[in-house]
């Protein structure tokens, strides 16, 4: 249905738009309770880790490491990888979005000229008599549809918690290449440390070797020792290359975190670091705002309930004031003269009747959008508290399991020693050193995996807890709307 106003009705109009221009249908966000938050985190009661410590105020997280070949890798993260550019250039787009539904307060100015030259034929008693005439025109209008009822306020309002969501998003993608950056440089440098244990092994496999040889040749020992020995020193041998097939993949892996071709990127081997910091994980209540990819969830739910808004301000009917002006004359030297010119001005009003229920459809579908969107949010963060309090466990039980282990390894040390002393001097077989080596090669194995899992769940529990990043990092509402920024500002 649409309605023309007369002329005399625009004062009385323009007084009742003023009026209800403030108005903005639906109701107003708030912050959805979380699911239950816990007052302190159950993995970290009784427990005082041995390497505690968080990066200082203003220093990365991977700071905590003293590794200056991981701070040099991850410091390229931001700047290379080619994920991190893809969600920056949706968090790029969404402040575009926001801009293009701002543009739907202000009016909508347009200007035209147009020149015609047409022929008309007519009969005049009998004769056809031919006309040929001339027309010219130029023209503006401007047109402005008053958000009454907030649907345009509702639709910003959605668009910048939708880009605050991307750029959490960006944070959340960003802390994940990181992490992941820094568990498979940990495996490498662990791939190192094994490479090195079977270099010992294969100098201790080749004494063996040489000692059983001398045994046999003085006829104390039988050859089926010099085949065992010379079995246990190959497969040493054999598992030593294998290492390096794995270690090529995480170098590989690595380069493309840090935008490179695989081929471009060499990590020479180097010691692995036996600290294992662990991040104190502070209040359970704190990490709500400390998890990018809570923030993600918050705002994913805060679009979607301004979205209501914009449903239920369909049920009001929308004013269009129009306006348009110009000149038009069959001759162009005229066209400007005031008997020329042509003019009108009209607000028109437009109500849906009848819709076959299409609006309280579309009510009903946003409130359940929003509806999941907070379900959404509270598993995000009991997700969040199972992850803190996962790596907190892990960290205490594999620090006690290190502590066993590397008891272990002295015992099995000390015994292939005596073993080997035994060997030599003829009181035990050789299937006795064969064992102790196996075990002595097992609890190396072992202590190094241990560590692995340590430091794995190091890095981990950051990234459980943020990696330092909080949700004041996010744009606010004025920073949004200030437009698109540059895409190597967006970066950091």
């Amino acid at each position: 249905m649409t309605v023309r106003i007369n002329r005399a009705a625009i004062p009385s109009l323009a007084v009742l738009i003023g009026a209800v221009s403030a108005c903005t249908v639906g109701p107003n966000y708030h912050r959805p309770p979380a699911a239950s938050v816990p007052v302190s985190y159950r993995e970290d009661q009784g427990w005082k880790p041995v390497q505690p410590r968080d990066a200082a105020s203003g220093t990365a997280w991977w700071a905590i490491y003293d590794d200056p070949m991981l701070d040099d890798l991850e410091r390229q993260i931001s700047i290379s990888n080619q994920n991190l550019k893809a969600a920056e250039a949706a968090y790029r787009q969404s402040e575009a979005i926001v801009a293009e539904a701002n543009a739907g307060y202000y009016p909508t100015v347009t200007a035209g000229a147009d020149a015609t030259r047409s022929q008309s034929s007519a009969q005049i008693h009998g004769a056809t008599s031919t006309s040929i005439g001339n027309q010219f025109s130029v023209t503006a209008g401007a047109s402005w549809a008053p958000d009454l009822w907030g649907r345009i306020r509702r639709t910003v309002e959605s668009n910048i918690a939708t880009a605050q969501s991307n750029a959490a998003d960006l944070a959340s993608a960003r802390l994940s290449a990181q992490g992941t950056l820094a568990t498979d440089y940990f495996q490498l440098r662990v791939d190192d440390e094994v490479k090195h244990v079977f270099d010992e092994t294969i100098v201790a496999d080749k004494y063996a070797l040489d000692l059983t040889t001398n045994q046999y040749n003085a006829g104390f020992a039988a050859q089926t020792d010099v085949i065992t020995a010379q079995t246990q020193l190959e497969g040493a041998e054999a598992q030593a290359i294998n290492v390096g097939v794995q270690r090529a993949q995480l170098e590989h892996a690595i380069a493309v975190l840090v935008g490179k071709s695989p081929s471009g990127l060499t990590i020479a081997p180097a010691a692995l670091t036996r600290t294992v910091p662990v991040v104190p994980p502070g209040v359970p209540s704190t990490l709500l705002e400390r998890r990018p990819d809570i923030s993600v969830a918050e705002r994913q739910a805060a679009a979607a309930h301004a979205q209501i808004g914009v449903a239920i301000a369909a049920y009001y009917p929308d004013i269009t004031l129009s306006a348009s002006t110009g000149f038009a004359s069959p001759m162009l030297q005229t066209l400007f003269n005031a008997a020329s010119n042509v003019w009108s001005v009209g607000p028109t009003l437009a109500e849906t009747v009848f819709d076959g229920g299409l609006r309280d459809a579309q009510v009903a579908a946003a409130r359940a959008t929003y509806d999941q969107t907070v379900a959404n949010y509270r598993q995000t963060v009991l997700a969040a508290f199972q992850q803190v309090e996962d790596e907190l466990s892990s960290l205490r039980i594999l620090e006690h399991e290190a502590e066993v282990e590397e008891s272990a390894l002295r015992s099995s040390r000390e015994a292939l020693r005596l073993t080997l002393n035994q060997y030599q001097a003829g009181t035990v077989a050789y299937t006795n050193v064969v064992v102790a080596q196996n075990t002595e090669l097992t609890d190396e194995q072992s202590v190094l995996t241990i560590l692995q899992n340590r430091l794995i769940a190091s890095v981990a529990l950051v990234q459980a807890l943020g990696g330092g990043w909080t949700q004041s990092d996010l744009p606010s509402p004025v920073q949004v709307q200030a437009g698109p920024m540059p895409a190597d500002q967006a970066q950091h």
